[in-house]
């Protein structure tokens, strides 16, 4: 049985949202390695970190630090980690009225992070999976927001429904197709942008990337699937493309820690521009120097003060 955590004065509720953010929450736990584990090796671990993980909960918060008034939709499970993960969002801003409590185990993350930055994770779905299509667009429906960001770790069927609630308003949906899934030519024709990364560009258009260059062709190439394309290249930085033409915008230089929570921080800025009425332009801009931050600490969210 599924219950909504209701709306009280302990949830941050709002009537309505400029920023819906739809997607994942997990437990992540994370450990600094010097080199990912070959398949059948075991490593031993250095420094461990246990936070609040998951797409969606990552990106409400990097939202919600961005200045945005930010919804999570989303589900965790009835148990204590589930408690834990709605007060971490809570206390960073984010409204957690109407996520969905779930029999059951909350997600989990294992991540294992390298010297040099990169990193490895594994995702077991938990309540993520119980998300329904019917009620999220339902929602969807009474919070009106002007944008809505979602990503793929939880059910398609569920963010294809929340999307299409959106268009008969006329809000604009941001799709963060991470990780890289199959979906419908009609989700990818509401997305206005589509946010990829390399890999996942270069699945989607079936071509493979090699610098700056083949991104803007790659980009020009999904403009005909989607309203609008950003294609992250990490430290290349971000092409941009428009029916108004393709820009390339270089990253900020900067030390790099660990990379986890870097696309998520870009694309939860990056909508959180969009809802204060920013130019596309411009939320990349924002979304590049909220990754750039991201790099320079350990685990998928900024540590607490």
């Amino acid at each position: 049985m599924n219950t909504v955590v209701g709306s009280d004065a302990n949830t941050g509720a709002s009537v309505a949202a400029t920023l819906v953010v739809l997607g994942s929450a997990n437990r992540d736990y994370s450990v600094v390695v010097e080199r990912h584990p070959l398949p059948g090796e075991t490593v031993l671990g250095e420094a461990v970190s246990i936070g609040t993980g998951g797409k969606g909960a990552n990106q409400a918060v990097a939202a919600a630090a961005a200045g945005a008034r930010t919804t999570f939709l989303g589900a965790v499970g009835d148990d204590s980690v589930g408690a834990d993960i709605l007060a971490d969002l809570l206390a960073s801003g984010v409204d957690v009225s109407r996520v969905v409590r779930s029999q059951g185990a909350t997600g989990i993350a294992m991540i294992t992070v390298s010297h040099s930055g990169e990193n490895s994770i594994v995702v077991a779905a938990g309540a993520n999976s119980t998300l329904d299509a019917a009620s999220t667009a339902a929602l969807v429906t009474e919070l009106a927001p002007t944008v809505l960001l979602a990503q793929l770790e939880i059910p398609v069927a569920v963010v294809s429904a929340a999307a299409s609630a959106l268009d008969v308003l006329g809000g604009r949906f941001v799709l963060n197709l991470s990780p890289s899934r199959f979906v419908s030519p009609k989700l990818l024709g509401l997305a206005d942008p589509l946010i990829v990364n390399e890999s996942e560009a270069s699945e989607l258009a079936n071509f493979t990337i090699d610098g700056p260059a083949d991104a803007e062709t790659i980009a020009k190439r999904l403009l005909a699937t989607s309203r609008s394309v950003v294609l992250t290249l990490g430290a290349d930085g971000v092409v941009l493309a428009t029916l108004d033409g393709v820009v390339h915008i270089p990253a900020e230089r900067v030390p790099v820690v660990d990379t986890t929570g870097a696309g998520d921080a870009f694309a939860g800025a990056l909508a959180a521009a969009l809802a204060s009425g920013s130019s596309l332009e411009d939320a990349v801009h924002a979304g590049s120097a909220a990754g750039a931050a991201a790099v320079q600490y350990v685990g998928a969210q900024p540590p607490r003060a």
